[in-house]
């Protein structure tokens, strides 16, 4: 879903591009998410599957889980399609559906959930709609750093977000739908200053991209 442009910049972009440069002074270096789950092969579990050879679209129903290197999805319901090229791409849907993979050089992940999550293998983009929520958490599965917002899409290659609010992301937690994001602090604890580790970064304003193809 695209939105309309808008005169000036409505509040969330302002909202985004705030925390952007907020991510930036916290954090240094960069990172990518791991880059050998491009190459390796998805497999899929579930109840129940539909095979169609002619249009090579996979229904999958019952829970359903999907892994691809690090990368794992998991739904109620899975539409898997493949082009003549061989590239996979995956709409899950669920209440909620979830996505997870590992960060390049890090042992963090990058945890998403929402309704609806899109998945483009050629891209390498996560396109997660409705109730949407994203976070990045450590080996001991502490969460360091959170965002929420009606629609969040994630550029695997590059690590960068791009987040929309919006009435349809209105939860109890979040009654406005804005864009909201939760930075933990960083505590020593009486020891050395651990390294920092790469960002998390959010893209600047601007109207998100499409799903898959």
């Amino acid at each position: 879903m695209r939105n309309s442009p808008q005169p000036g910049l409505p509040a969330h972009r302002l909202l985004a591009a705030a925390l952007l440069a907020l991510a930036g002074l916290l954090h240094s270096g960069g990172a990518s998410a791991e880059k050998a789950d491009r190459d390796k092969p998805v497999t899929v579990e579930a109840d129940r599957m539909q095979y169609d050879d002619l249009q090579q679209v996979s229904t999958f129903s019952g829970r359903v889980i999907l892994n691809k290197g690090t990368i794992e999805i998991r739904a109620d319901n899975l539409v898997l399609r493949q082009d003549a090229e061989g590239w996979q791409y995956g709409t899950a849907t669920g209440n909620l559906a979830r996505f997870r993979q590992k960060r390049e050089g890090a042992e963090e992940w990058v945890e998403g959930r929402a309704s609806r999550i899109d998945y483009d293998g050629k891209k390498e983009t996560v396109l997660l709609r409705q109730r949407a929520m994203m976070q990045r958490t450590d080996a001991a599965e502490r969460v360091l750093d959170e965002i929420h917002g009606n629609e969040i899409l994630y550029e695997s290659r590059t690590e960068l977000f791009t987040v929309d609010g919006g009435a349809e992301g209105r939860t109890a937690a979040n009654p406005s739908g804005r864009v909201r994001m939760v930075i933990q602090p960083r505590k020593s604890e009486g020891k050395a200053p651990a390294a920092p580790q790469p960002p998390v970064r959010l893209a600047p304003a601007g109207s998100l991209g499409s799903g898959t193809q």
